[in-house]
């Protein structure tokens, strides 16, 4: 039986490893995306100009796990001005993993709204390096590896459009100890999906956007920057459609219960007790690293107040007094939020809390 699903499928996710030949510089490598039996997607800054440099490129796929395989590749495509390349395999490909790849992966563009649109990537940046001990160097010392990164986050689909980029706001790395080299080395070429579609390859870590924001090339902008001849490429081997992308719909989340920015700026605390109990019930809200991400996600002001005391309940009501202060923020922290977490109960209450709150100010009573 073939093994085949939709959206981010780890066992297809590649370590790209690029050798340069004698005497043009040292190596590099990056992540990309097994499209079909044979071909993998990536960034093109990470294989070079393949006619000029002709580097060696090896793919490797589950390493140092069970079903661990590599093999040689080739660049048959590689754009500088759309950062996409495309590569074959051209070493052998074990039997059972060659059948489980049959189809390409969906493909989506975003919409150009004011939006938050959840989307995750898997790669292997530099700061996942690890020390392996029971592995030894010639010299003693102990190998090192990569493991992988599965960057979860949101995308704030306005930013980044002079670049024609997307802009990712995700976990950072907890230190930046290289002041020459990004700690997200590596990550470029990694597929980013959203709702279970492809929609672009990370790209770029720009030092000055912080350690939590990436640049990712689109997809739908493919049509624009490469040749014809190019997209026949991609729509042969890739599974890219021939006609340009449709935006995908909207997360599949729980609608909310309409707009809160007719709340006054100085709700009493104890009208905000139910709502900030459903907040902190959430585990996007309770788990500090994803709440910092939704914050970073909204508006640089809200972003201030990430969590700092050891207690959640204090923060996430000054959470919503900040938000309530700034029009309009509140609606995107609960639309984050909802974004984040799906259809869940959790989401349910939370919504009920924000109806009863939301009712309360209308002059509509019953709730009182």
């Amino acid at each position: 039986m073939t093994r085949e699903r939709r959206g981010l499928d780890p066992v297809r996710v590649a370590e790209v490893l690029v050798r340069r030949p004698e005497g043009r510089g040292g190596g590099r490598r990056g992540s990309g995306y097994r499209v079909g039996p044979s071909h993998v997607l990536t960034a093109a800054h990470v294989v070079g100009a393949a006619e000029a440099d002709r580097p060696r490129v090896d793919v490797r796929f589950e390493a140092d796990r069970p079903d661990e395989w590599t093999a040689p590749a080739r660049v048959v495509l590689a754009s500088e001005k759309a950062d996409v390349a495309l590569l074959e395999l051209t070493g052998p490909v074990p039997p059972g993993v060659h059948a489980a790849v049959t189809e390409p992966p969906a493909y989506g563009a975003v919409p150009d709204t004011d939006e938050l649109l959840p989307c995750s990537a898997l790669g292997f940046p530099r700061f996942k390096l690890r020390e392996d001990r029971m592995r030894r160097l010639d010299d003693g010392s102990p190998s090192q590896y990569r493991d992988s990164c599965h960057a979860t986050g949101m995308i704030s689909v306005l930013s980044n459009r002079r670049e024609g980029t997307l802009e990712l706001a995700v976990t950072p790395p907890r230190s930046d100890p290289e002041p020459d080299r990004s700690p997200w080395e590596g990550m470029s070429g990694a597929a980013v999906w959203h709702a279970d579609t492809l929609i672009g390859l990370v790209s770029a870590h720009h030092r000055a956007d912080g350690l939590g924001r990436l640049a990712a090339v689109r997809a739908d902008r493919w049509y624009e920057l490469l040749p014809a001849a190019d997209l026949a490429l991609l729509h042969r081997y890739a599974g890219l459609p021939a006609s340009p992308l449709e935006p995908t719909a909207r997360s599949t989340g729980t609608a909310g219960p309409g707009s809160l920015a007719h709340l006054p700026d100085d709700v009493p605390l104890r009208e905000l007790d139910g709502l900030a109990g459903a907040l902190t019930a959430l585990p996007t809200v309770s788990e500090r690293t994803t709440l910092a991400l939704v914050l970073g996600s909204i508006d640089p002001v809200i972003a201030a107040m990430s969590p700092r005391s050891p207690a959640l309940r204090p923060d996430v009501f000054g959470i919503l007094r900040t938000c309530l202060r700034y029009p309009g923020t509140l609606d995107q922290l609960m639309e984050a939020i909802r974004l984040m977490e799906g259809d869940s109960a959790g989401v349910a209450r939370l919504d009920e809390e924000a109806a009863r709150l939301s009712r309360r100010h209308r002059g509509g009573g019953g709730d009182r």
